[in-house]
């Protein structure tokens, strides 16, 4: 779990210091120089440049802060939806338990990625966001996620909730006249919080992945705003000729799900 931990801080903090790296290093990470183009290693350029001469260490930075963004608004939006939705479901039971599992069963047995495409491919200005702009991409690519991605937390949540709603202590709480609200903030809740954690941190890490296919397939963070998906796109047709432009994203993208896998191994183990 620290090592999960340690990985996902350093990658973090690095997408944090990418402007002090770029004021550093003397950089203009989306502007092309042609001149520099496909440089090696140097301590001008630490990871090389790309096909534009763009630092490509600057690119992974910024693309850091795109990607891990995009996962942490996926993950929180599905991990919150999906709480609220198992909690209902458990608390309530009855045709509002049927109908919700239904739901979820629904989306569930829908194939996620295709319809992930083919939304994600959906015109922008047609619910109101801007072409091209990186915040309203992250926002559009972190909803789309967020839409399928909270029906393994809400199943989690309610089989968890259904098991503390049985135990005695509920039972003598409600005995005593402790009203349903406080029931599930200060005795469903506090249960649920090791498995909604193990939830999150998987989450994040599908997400980056999510968007990093998206992106990957020109469907997700446009150019010339970096995500690690779309650097691995512009570095597809140059895996011979530039084979670090592919190595240092995909190699990113690998350590940032690792690292969540950790954290939610180490969760639970603790359990």
């Amino acid at each position: 779990m620290r090592a999960g931990l340690l990985l996902l801080a350093a990658l973090g903090l690095a997408a944090i210091a990418a402007p002090l790296a770029a004021d550093w290093l003397g950089h203009d990470p989306f502007l092309p120089d042609l001149f520099n183009r496909f440089e090696p290693l140097s301590a001008a350029h630490p990871l090389g440049t790309d096909d534009l001469g763009r630092d490509l260490l600057l690119r992974l930075l910024y693309g850091a802060r795109v990607s891990l963004v995009v996962g942490l608004m996926a993950a929180l939006a599905a991990t919150l939806i999906g709480t609220v939705v198992g909690l209902l479901a458990a608390w309530r039971g009855g045709w509002i338990d049927a109908a919700l599992m239904r739901l979820a069963d629904g989306l569930l047995a829908l194939p996620a990625l295709p319809l992930l495409v083919i939304l994600a491919a959906l015109d922008p200005a047609v619910v109101g966001l801007p072409r091209g702009e990186a915040a309203a991409d992250i926002l559009r690519i972190a909803a789309l996620l967020a839409a399928f991605g909270w029906v393994g937390v809400a199943r989690l949540v309610r089989a968890t909730a259904l098991s503390v709603l049985a135990q005695d202590f509920v039972r003598a709480a409600r005995a005593m006249g402790v009203g349903e609200g406080r029931i599930l903030l200060r005795h469903v809740l506090p249960q649920l919080a090791a498995p909604i954690a193990i939830a999150t941190a998987l989450a994040v890490g599908g997400a980056v992945l999510a968007e990093s296919v998206l992106s990957f397939l020109g469907l997700g963070i446009a150019p010339p705003a970096p995500s690690w998906g779309n650097m691995l796109a512009n570095a597809q047709e140059l895996i011979f000729q530039a084979p670090l432009a592919a190595l240092w994203p995909g190699l990113a993208i690998l350590l940032t799900v690792l690292g969540c896998n950790l954290v939610a191994d180490g969760v639970a183990r603790r359990r």
